[in-house]
């Protein structure tokens, strides 16, 4: 069993895998400053410091000794990246650069790093392929493809081996149901146990494609330990299959209200993920329709 780094282990995704993780018998060291994630996600199990990620001279001394580190932690939005470039730069870019030097400054054998489908930003050729230019169109979308330079330059530079995963829209247990960092699924849940209107942007058309993040911690799991993957690989994480948000509001069910349509939102993701299966020997396997009902079982309304 090998010691394992997880930032964001207080979040969503980082929750997820921390679990996972332990359940298999490996050591995780995590660390959070709790500006996004939750006290109460954090796994008694594992070891946790309330860290900055972008204080290099602290948050380096805790890469000791570890083997590999899983990149989670972000300011993971487009609206509050319009909203607040500088901020989710310095927190997004300056923290990933960090996380990099002090892998390598510690010999830890590789770093997986969280990427997003916005780099893909406005395509119109679909399923999206990591070797199509990146086109970002919010910062968001910039900064996590910086990451994903940063990490292949690592590897170039230093011989660090790295992996980029790009997720497409990931839900399921521990999501955020409140503030900034909500999704359309989770949004959709809590809105219907509130007995409100489901809140569309636009006219619902857009399709995602929704990624279970079961499927997400498994894929990080292989990207470690894949001997085919590490030189700065980037490789799509989704379902392979896209649907409108009209169709989750029909999942989800209720009464809906259409908005405006939200600046840097792309208007279709689909992965294609022939990359993973390749290099990572990954599918995914929990559709849509599966994810959702788990969902309302858990978060009745």
């Amino acid at each position: 069993m090998f010691k394992f780094i997880v930032t964001g282990g207080a979040g969503f995704i980082g929750s997820n895998f921390t679990k996972r993780a332990l359940d298999e018998g490996h050591e995780v060291l995590i660390l959070d400053n709790l500006s996004t994630g939750a006290r109460e996600n954090i796994d008694p199990r594992a070891s946790f410091y309330e860290v900055d990620l972008c204080d290099y001279e602290i948050m380096k001394h805790y890469f000791k000794g570890a083997d590999y580190v899983f990149h989670f932690a972000a300011l993971a939005r487009v609206p509050l990246s319009i909203e607040k470039p500088r901020e989710t730069n310095r927190n997004n870019v300056e923290s990933t650069i960090n996380v990099l030097m002090a892998a390598k400054e510690n010999g830890l054998r590789r770093v997986v790093y969280s990427a997003s489908s916005s780099a893909y930003g406005a395509q119109i050729q679909m399923p999206l392929k990591e070797d199509m230019p990146a086109a970002p169109l919010s910062p968001y979308g910039i900064q996590k493809y910086v990451g994903e330079l940063y990490v292949k330059n690592f590897y170039n530079l230093f011989g660090l081996e790295g992996v980029s995963l790009r997720y497409f829209n990931v839900y399921g247990p521990q999501m955020a149901f409140e503030g900034a960092y909500t999704t359309a699924v989770a949004s959709f849940i809590k809105l219907k146990k509130e007995g409100k209107p489901l809140t569309i942007f636009g006219d619902g058309a857009i399709t995602r494609d929704f990624t279970h993040v079961d499927d997400v911690v498994e894929a990080n799991l292989k990207a470690a330990f894949s001997d085919k993957a590490g030189k700065g690989d980037v490789i799509n994480i989704g379902a392979g299959h896209n649907h409108s948000i009209n169709h989750i509001a029909d999942l989800i069910g209720g009464e809906r209200v259409y908005l405006e349509p939200r600046k840097g939102d792309p208007q279709d993701t689909l992965a294609d993920t022939k990359k993973a299966k390749e290099l990572l020997d990954w599918e995914p396997k929990i559709n849509l329709d599966e994810g959702i009902k788990n969902l309302k079982e858990i978060y009745p309304s």
